[in-house]
């Protein structure tokens, strides 16, 4: 009878694995940053940077020296954006691709992502992957920020980056250390087993800043590999290896689209950083269900 039981236990630890490894794709790793078939030229431009690739309206000493970057930025550089609420808690004045500050990268993506100040270069804000059935008939998705159906130059609704969007661990029982948290507390450490901790965060000047980095990786769209506990994109986790789905170009296990309507995988994303409302933080031990 025992040996019965445990092997039912091994059959069911087996399928839990197997589910854990909740899917592969078949599409190209780089998705919708393949630009129509241009792929990595349509942001690192070889040569000669943005004036190699035609997109220059502005002025920009800088253009293509760092990164080979091959958007315009010049009409971003110096300007001060007001992110995430109206109290101007999180301002963040772009910076060019001269400076060494972490924020460096939130000027690269709005080279393509602002709809208000970069328009010669900005995308035209089509779905260029599969959404959710449940995400209805709006076919074009909010990504151009400065121009998203609200008044134009409106930054408000989009999440805080910058260096004023810290992470300083009040949420979890975690500690920073060199700009990152250490989530060694009894309940983040739990949290480290059951989801992991896939976000990027900056280090500036020994804080956990936040950047569009942060939460996604620009050359992975819709997959997140984790072998022996480190995922491809420089996280760590506690979960089984394998192949994660994701999307939006999420770092770490993101699927709105699963099937499982108890599944929780998006909601432990978000927690990474608002660890108050996780479960290991509220008495439950439900853990991730893919």
């Amino acid at each position: 009878m025992k040996k019965a039981v445990f092997v039912l236990l091994a059959v069911f630890a087996v399928a839990g694995f197997a589910m854990a490894q909740i899917g592969t794709v078949t599409t190209d790793s780089l998705g919708a940053h393949l630009n129509y078939g241009r792929g990595c030229s349509a942001c690192h431009a070889p040569h000669s940077g943005v004036y190699g690739n035609g997109a220059a309206k502005t002025a920009y000493a800088n253009a293509g020296v760092h990164a080979l970057w091959g958007q315009d930025l010049g009409s971003l550089v110096g300007q001060t954006l007001q992110f995430g609420d109206a109290s101007g808690g999180w301002t963040e004045t772009l910076v060019g691709l001269d400076s060494t500050g972490v924020d460096r990268n939130i000027t690269e993506c709005l080279s393509c992502h602002d709809g208000n100040l970069a328009t010669g270069a900005m995308m035209k804000n089509a779905v260029y992957e599969p959404l959710p059935p449940t995400y209805g008939g709006y076919n074009t998705i909010p990504t151009l920020l400065g121009r998203d159906g609200t008044a134009s130059g409106n930054y408000l609704n989009d999440h805080p980056v910058g260096l004023k969007a810290t992470i300083d661990c009040t949420e979890w029982d975690c500690v920073v250390v060199n700009g990152k948290p250490q989530m060694t507390g009894t309940n983040s450490a739990k949290f480290y087993q059951n989801y992991g901790f896939f976000v990027n965060l900056g280090n500036n000047a020994g804080v956990a800043t936040v950047t569009c980095t942060t939460c996604h990786h620009q050359h992975v769209q819709n997959i997140s590999v984790v072998t022996n506990g480190l995922q491809s994109a420089k996280g760590n986790s506690g979960l089984p290896s394998g192949t994660y789905l994701t999307m939006f170009f999420v770092r770490g296990p993101y699927n709105p689209a699963n099937t499982n309507p108890g599944s929780n995988q998006t909601a432990q994303f978000c927690r990474q950083c608002h660890g108050g409302d996780a479960n290991e933080m509220n008495g439950s031990s439900m853990g991730t269900q893919f």
